[in-house]
């Protein structure tokens, strides 16, 4: 049996990027104990590490020209993102940006590899302007001021254009497209009420947008506009012999779509209960897709597409509950599927490793609640097995089947993990999703609630053995749940949670507040309401022993939320463990503190869940 530090050294390989030549790949992989950037000549060859940064990198994207990435990396997990420029010839590497406090988000190199485009609060820390630069300079010209969330989506064809998304919350966004010498902006999509507008690319000719859209529906769906009369229609395709199907599904968000302009390729991925359908072929008409075989892949998580310079073949990243994340790649034409990389599994058979059910379980108001629910492949007896409860940040997020290192240490000593999609989850459509808007917050928590009542009924399970666990919003329901319901816990832990919105609304970064005040509520108009569900206020209703971990340098829910529940719980003779680290934020993201923080939540769980 293999100890939490051997499981934290599987290996993930991610974020390829095809490059100029076709043939050679970069990704991240985090071999160091924070993802760098390697590159590949061959399927299965040896690869090449090409950064050596102390902190995480963020991104890597090919110039379309030249043997050169652009490569994101932040520091002590601030967010803060600096650009470099990296010269695979003589490994040099540039700091492009030299705004160390300010935060940039990379929108594209120009198509001729030129020029760069990227979104960033230099100015106001509350709001991103664009910006565009030259690849060998130091300083970039402001191409538009902007008095919100501005991120760039890319270069038109002709390079006079950038497509730019501004989100107003989560579930709402608009897209504009701006004109790089005068910098006139127009608006694409005017609306009323959320509506989701998102991965935006521009179409082959430049005289169309393609992204995927909500409007009018309840799910994401394929669309496209045309420039000259502003209208949204969905994209229709010939796949499985109707010629005029649209692309729309009532039931599954289309939740991303990536275009080769040259090519006029496409491909598109749906949401099915977690797992990803790929969709790939090419637009014989504007808003019209003739469809390829879809990838011959396993039932997985992917996404992160990258096209080769011919648009005949693309890579992304895929993953499994049962198989750590890797790059392949695929022909677009014929589906065929090769895998690139293979990263190590620190000597763990993959054989080993668990594949979730998926399940759903009644809730307080008669709907069904989506969970994956794991058991371990040891036999721990009839109502033998405890379970950890864990719960997804967000809110406006999902639990996918994807490969989780912890938990499957958790499966390999002989716990179950059960993995709900509570109300307020995204995939599951937009009326979903806004069940626990503002006063309607704690309903996701009874969520919980009826979900450890499914587990009670479950033949395999102790139902005196159940912890709750959740990072970020996930730590909030974790606090949530172990108030409102405080004996149906056998201990909980919080990793970078929310303890009081009020505080957290207060003190977290300028340019996240307006997004999260239109999910949570706002400090005006709803702070009572924020009081009365902000769990640091019945702190001495927890029951159950409480570990909270923190980063030091955290930009969306500051320290304080951290330490003011700790103190809490001390004054209301709850135990409770602190862990804080110095040099990380919203997670953990150094191997070194990840091992520290993960076996102490382990060797946390094993005393507070032994069999007695």
């Amino acid at each position: 049996m293999f100890d939490i530090e051997r499981y934290l050294n599987v290996r993930s390989a991610h974020g390829a990027s095809v490059g100029p030549d076709g043939n050679r790949l970069s990704f991240l992989l985090d071999t160091t104990g924070v993802p760098q950037v390697w590159t590949l000549d061959a399927p299965g060859a040896w690869p090449e590490q090409r950064t050596f940064f102390d902190d995480r990198v963020t991104f890597a994207t090919w110039s379309p020209e030249r043997p050169e990435l652009l490569v994101g990396r932040d520091r002590g997990g601030n967010e803060r993102e600096t650009l470099y420029r990296l010269d695979v010839t003589d490994g040099s590497i540039t700091d492009l940006t030299r705004h160390p406090d300010a935060k940039h988000w990379f929108g594209g190199w120009s198509h001729d590899g030129e020029h760069f485009a990227f979104a960033s609060n230099r100015r106001d820390n509350a709001v991103f302007d664009v910006y565009v630069q030259a690849r060998d300079a130091t300083e970039a010209r402001r191409v538009h001021e902007g008095d919100g969330w501005f991120s760039v989506n890319g270069w038109s064809p002709d390079g006079d254009r950038l497509l730019l998304t501004e989100s107003h919350s989560s579930f709402d966004q608009d897209v504009y497209v701006l004109d790089v010498e005068t910098g006139e902006r127009r608006h694409l999509t005017p609306h009323e009420g959320p509506v989701r507008h998102r991965s935006a690319t521009w179409g082959p000719d430049g005289d169309h947008v393609y992204l995927v859209t909500d409007c009018d529906a309840d799910t994401l769906r394929l669309s496209y506009i045309d420039l000259e009369t502003g209208e949204c229609d969905p994209v229709t395709g010939a796949r499985d012999g109707d010629a005029a199907a649209t692309l729309a599904d009532e039931m599954w968000n289309v939740d991303g779509v990536a275009l080769d302009q040259d090519s006029r390729r496409l491909v598109y991925s749906r949401n099915v209960d977690g797992y990803t359908e790929l969709g790939v072929g090419e637009l014989v008409a504007p808003g019209r897709l003739d469809h390829f075989p879809a990838p011959d892949l396993p039932d997985c998580v992917a996404g992160g597409v990258s096209f080769g310079p011919d648009g005949d073949r693309f890579a992304l990243t895929v993953t499994r509950s049962d198989d750590t994340a890797n790059v392949y790649v695929v022909d677009a034409t014929s589906g065929a599927v090769e895998r690139w990389t293979r990263a190590p599994t620190a000597g763990i058979p993959r054989d080993s490793f668990v594949a979730p059910e998926l399940v759903r379980y009644p809730t307080f108001d008669g709907r069904e609640i989506p969970a994956f629910f794991s058991l371990p492949n040891t036999d721990t007896g009839h109502g033998e097995t405890p379970v950890v409860v864990d719960v997804h940040g967000g809110p406006e997020s999902q639990r996918r089947p994807s490969f989780g290192r912890v938990k499957q240490y958790l499966l390999a000593q002989g716990y179950g993990v059960f993995e709900p999609n509570v109300r307020g989850s995204s995939g599951y459509g937009k009326a979903y999703t806004h069940l626990d808007d503002v006063d309607k917050r704690m309903d996701s928590v009874a969520d919980l609630k009826s979900g450890v009542d499914w587990l009670h009924d479950h033949p395999a399970v102790d139902p005196d053995r159940i912890a709750i666990m959740g990072a970020s919003y996930g730590g909030f329901m974790t606090l949530a749940a172990m108030t409102a319901y405080p004996d149906i816990w056998a201990a909980g832990v919080d990793i970078v949670g929310i303890a009081n919105f009020v505080t957290f609304l207060e003190n977290t970064s300028d340019w996240r507040r307006e997004l999260r005040e239109a999910e949570y509520g706002s400090l005006d108009s709803d702070r009572d309401l924020l009081e009365s569900i902000s769990p640091i206020n019945h702190v001495d209703d927890i029951a159950a022993p409480l570990f909270v971990l923190h980063g030091e340098n955290d930009p969306r829910v500051p320290v304080s939320e951290a330490r003011q529940v700790v103190e809490g719980a001390r004054e209301a003779g709850v135990p409770v463990r602190e862990l804080i680290f110095e040099d990380e934020g919203h997670g953990f993201t150094k191997l070194e503190n990840r091992i520290e923080a993960y076996a102490a939540i382990a060797e946390f769980l094993d005393t507070h869940l032994a069999a007695e």
